[in-house]
């Protein structure tokens, strides 16, 4: 039951979140958001799974409940239903690079254009005193500032931001929503075996996806690899193509394990100090996919990178800065983060990323509206130049 339990929270962590209990109707009333019809870009190979539009909302209204129910064991205080743990949240600087293919050049990748940011480090694990030391997903969120043009997401239309959400592992452990929902069944059920069972699902591929992404153990969370997982658009017209991303440290790191009896917040002390001693570098990456025998719909399958290289597009600089500090800690918990803070032109694809949809909005909504936070994207923020 223990590693089952592991398995929940990880769940939790890695995306789409899992369903905890709690009244279906309740959580919708108070936690409903506007959504618009399900769009497909069949160009690009997405199509419409059965129960994929039910299946969102079932998830969103339950790790609302959840979000709700936690937020009263701790004294009135909502935290994010995945990702709660941050080791630390940074100012950083985006530039792409100066000359790109036309193929790469569109969207934020301006030639030569560079964009003040926010990046978050974080632990997946919906329980925010998980020890650092346990195996766990690890998250690096990505936001750019000042860009313009319109967004996707109807009430943010006008936000000048842009987010790239990377996690560690290449591959998402779960493609269909029918399956997903089997699984949040299981997990509900009065029934222990039912309970027992919960994994069954996912398939012998899931499981075994979600067992090394559970497992493993981190050092640094400026010395890792990150990956978006699922696929996005990148351009429109002629040009439009399916790609994944990619951040990786722009020198490899000989030493990445973890240390010996550490402190349980020790991956936060890390990045203290290796952001007192000097920069930190990142290279943002772009996989184009070669041919539609990458399936889009399919994100528990990791592209190869022999037939599908990355390639470089901008560097990330995350400069030498004292980032933990109160306010620092409390303006980082107060941000949202979604895929789906996007241009048009790097729209989220996927039937995981369409149930992200209506998962983020709903408890981000719902995460503010229970602190009395204001719901909003950044402007400025006296981000470093």
């Amino acid at each position: 039951m223990k590693r089952l339990h592991l398995f929940v929270t990880t769940c939790t962590a890695l995306t789409l979140s899992c369903k905890t209990g709690g009244s279906k109707s309740d959580a919708k009333s108070q936690s409903a958001v506007d959504q618009p019809a399900i769009e497909i870009d069949s160009e690009l190979g997405e199509f419409l799974w059965d129960g994929e539009a039910g299946a969102g909302q079932d998830v969103a209204d339950a790790i609302a409940e959840s979000v709700r129910r936690r937020a009263t064991a701790s004294g009135g205080v909502a935290r994010r239903d995945a990702h709660p743990k941050a080791h630390g949240c940074v100012r950083a600087r985006f530039d792409v690079l100066p000359e790109l293919p036309p193929a790469l050049a569109q969207g934020v990748f301006v030639p030569g254009k560079s964009y003040p940011a926010w990046i978050r480090f974080s632990n997946g694990s919906s329980d925010p005193k998980k020890p650092d030391i346990d195996g766990d997903g690890r998250g690096m969120a990505l936001k750019l500032v000042d860009v313009p043009g319109a967004k996707i997401l109807e009430d943010e239309r006008q936000a000048q931001t842009q987010d790239f959400l990377l996690i560690n592992y290449p591959v998402f452990f779960n493609k269909d929503p029918r399956d997903y929902v089997k699984l949040m069944r299981r997990l509900n059920s009065t029934n222990p075996l039912g309970v027992a069972s919960a994994i069954i699902p996912l398939g012998i591929d899931g499981a075994s996806i979600l067992a090394k992404i559970l497992f493993q153990k981190m050092a640094n969370p400026a010395q890792e690899r990150y990956w978006s997982e699922t696929p996005y658009r990148l351009g429109n017209g002629q040009l439009k193509q399916a790609v994944k991303f990619s951040a990786r440290p722009c020198q490899a790191v000989d030493n990445t394990q973890p240390p010996k009896n550490p402190d349980p917040d020790y991956m936060r002390l890390a990045l203290v100090d290796s952001l007192s001693k000097g920069d930190i570098c990142y290279e943002f990456l772009v996989q184009p996919r070669p041919d539609q025998s990458f399936d889009v719909e399919n994100s528990m399958i990791e592209w190869s990178e022999k037939e599908a290289p990355f390639y470089k597009v901008a560097t990330i600089t995350i400069p030498k800065q004292v980032f933990d500090t109160p306010a620092q800690r409390d303006y980082c918990d107060n941000l949202s983060f979604t895929p789906w803070h996007s241009l048009p032109e790097h729209r989220p694809l996927g039937a995981a990323n369409r149930v992200r949809r209506v998962v983020y909005q709903t408890i981000s909504k719902v995460r503010h509206d229970l602190n009395r936070q204001p719901r909003g994207e950044p402007v400025n923020l006296n981000l470093p130049k």
